[in-house]
């Protein structure tokens, strides 16, 4: 007669498989939902013109790897460089894509507005995703570029807004709307 408790060698190793492969099937989401991230799950960013907003954008992004920071005013940029001391340091953004672009993952472009496109434009043909400051660009061309090569590069792309997306701007809107009956 067989024992009902008995763990047999069989049914050790069966189910030793069953729990390993549960637990590499697991989503990292899941995971990371329990507090943990794996550093293999952070997302290594490199930020152009950190000095102003580029800063208070990159303040959002602790929890990912800042890995390159560039900024054509070095003193205007000090306490970015202060906050990120591991991240590389370029004045340049041709070099630093040049440099790290294997590695980079996402790129933040906060420089002063009339060349968002073209180191977006550079980023997403490195494959790379890119979140840019307002205003994206300076005429329907660069703008129709660039929603060309987000598609044809397969990467997220998202323009800073913050003044329409906060919670109480889109609040006193839906509130006028309402008003208005639209």
């Amino acid at each position: 007669m067989k024992e009902k408790n008995k763990v047999t060698r069989r049914g050790f190793l069966g189910t030793s498989a069953a729990t390993a492969a549960a637990i590499t099937l697991v989503p990292s989401q899941t995971i990371a939902g329990l507090g943990h991230q794996a550093p293999s799950d952070k997302l290594n960013i490199a930020a152009v013109g950190i000095g102003g907003m580029g800063h208070g954008n990159l303040k959002n992004l602790k929890s990912e790897n800042i890995i390159g920071l560039c900024d054509v005013d070095w003193a205007y940029a000090d306490n970015c460089f202060k906050e990120f001391p591991d991240a590389k340091r370029y004045k340049d953004w041709r070099v630093m894509y040049d440099e790290l672009g294997k590695s980079i993952d996402g790129v933040l472009v906060a420089t002063a507005d009339h060349t968002h496109a073209i180191i977006a434009s550079h980023a997403i043909t490195m494959g790379k995703s890119v979140y840019v400051q307002k205003p994206l660009t300076h005429s329907v061309y660069e703008s129709r570029l660039l929603t060309k090569l987000a598609d044809k590069h397969q990467v997220a792309t998202q323009m800073g807004n913050q003044g329409s997306s906060n919670e109480g701007v889109n609040l006193n809107l839906r509130m006028d709307c309402q008003r208005r009956n639209w």
